[in-house]
């Protein structure tokens, strides 16, 4: 969110401000939750082979762990990268 924009969110009436900060947070919760499972729905995907077992197997559990270490430093890295730009964007103004 940009300056003018946060100025704008000062200008509602409290009972408005408390609208939108909930909506805020469900989108927030709403964008979390769709992360997690296209987390697990990926690493699935490319780590489970069978299911003969009850429990994951040695290999899989180790694709896993190391899917879920790349998909969250990947998004970390985007969220960075996007922040930067934000910010570059905000100074330019």
């Amino acid at each position: 969110m940009d300056k003018s924009m946060l100025a704008d969110l000062d200008t509602l009436p409290e009972e408005d401000k408390i609208r939108m900060s909930t909506m805020i947070d469900q989108l927030q919760i709403r964008d979390s939750l769709r992360m997690y499972n296209s987390l697990v729905e990926r690493c699935f995907n490319d780590c489970v082979d069978t299911f003969k077992h009850k429990s994951l197997q040695k290999q899989e559990e180790t694709c896993v762990r190391r899917c879920a270490e790349k998909f969250l430093k990947h998004s970390m890295r985007v969220g960075l990268r996007f922040a930067e730009l934000n910010q570059g964007a905000a100074t330019q103004d």
